[in-house]
């Protein structure tokens, strides 16, 4: 049973060495120029806060919602279309559905505003 996965054991051994000799390398000659603004903390394009309980912006949910919608949409919209000639009239209606539901939601991230950076 050994002989069947040896392959596999040689190339993760292989990868692993690669790996860490790559992550060394580039310890070892890596330049180290330090400075404040390298060091300092950066969250979401806000200087760090004082107060962790400080909130946030509503807009900054909006994108990573618009973001879901759009990377759904097409997560989508592949697989329907390579089985689109199998699944016929039905499966043309649902995915207009689909996306009869995600135009809802992008004209209500539109009209909260989410598109504006003011």
């Amino acid at each position: 049973m050994l002989e069947n996965y040896l392959p596999v054991l040689i190339f993760l051994a292989i990868a692993t060495v690669i790996g860490l000799a790559l992550v060394s390398l580039g310890f070892i000659f890596a330049p180290r120029r330090p400075d404040s603004e390298k060091l300092s903390p950066y969250e979401c394009g806000f200087e760090a806060f004082e107060d962790s309980r400080m909130k946030f912006d509503v807009r900054y949910y909006l994108v990573a919602i618009l973001f879901i919608i759009f990377d759904l949409e097409i997560a989508f919209l592949f697989p329907w279309a390579v089985v689109l000639d199998e699944i016929g009239v039905f499966g043309l209606a649902s995915m207009g559905v689909f996306l009869g539901i995600l135009v809802v939601g992008f004209i209500y991230e539109w009209k909260k505003g989410a598109l504006e950076w003011d």
